[in-house]
């Protein structure tokens, strides 16, 4: 059975805001902007990783690897090997932290 849920979009509806005017006295009109400018800052540590990645000669990804692992995906060719996936789990638990028992 299928659920169809009319009326609704994915994205959220923009709403902006008109400039506010304020009224000094009977005659003059000052015009403000309510609209805010939004800044982020990034921390030091933050700084110094975007720092490396961007000095950095080569690209981490692979791009070739990537373009080949698609391929071999879209026309079914790719071979998962089962050994190393199971490998790469048993390594992973391994760094996990164990749980205390209070």
């Amino acid at each position: 059975m299928a659920i169809e849920i009319t009326g609704r979009t994915n994205s959220p509806t923009p709403i902006k805001t008109s400039p506010k005017t304020e009224v000094y006295g009977e005659k003059e009109a000052v015009v403000t902007n309510a609209e805010k400018i939004d800044s982020i800052a990034l921390t030091s540590t933050t700084q110094e990783i975007k720092k490396a990645f961007g000095s950095s000669p080569a690209s981490p990804i692979d791009i070739g690897r990537v373009n080949s692992v698609k391929k071999a995906i879209a026309d079914g060719s790719y071979q998962v090997n089962a050994d190393k996936v199971a490998q790469k789990l048993i390594q992973f638990e391994q760094l996990m932290p164990t749980k205390n028992s209070t």
